[in-house]
């Protein structure tokens, strides 16, 4: 009896695919984005987001994106992608 409520409580999801690729992907490219836009305003150095809204880059320079801060801005990406693949996932996007 415990045994069928956990298993109708676990959401339905799609194997891993393409779409779910794509989903993650741009989720992580969308937290480093963030996360280096946002420590490097912690730590004080100017980029100038209009400079690099012009020259079309997705991911802005890495220099001085240590390591520490790209394994927090994954974390979060990889958040947001399961986030956006299971809510994807319900609404019968994916």
């Amino acid at each position: 009896m415990l045994n069928n409520l956990i298993v109708a409580a676990i959401p339905h999801t799609e194997p891993w695919g393409f779409n779910t690729a794509l989903v993650m992907i741009i989720a992580n490219l969308v937290a480093i984005s963030i996360g280096r836009f946002t420590f490097a305003r912690r730590r004080g150095s100017h980029i100038d987001i209009a400079k690099s809204v012009v020259d079309a880059q997705i991911v802005p320079n890495l220099a001085g994106f240590d390591s520490a801060e790209l394994i927090a801005s994954m974390s979060f990406g990889h958040l947001l992608g399961v986030g956006l693949v299971l809510g994807l996932t319900n609404v019968g996007v994916i």
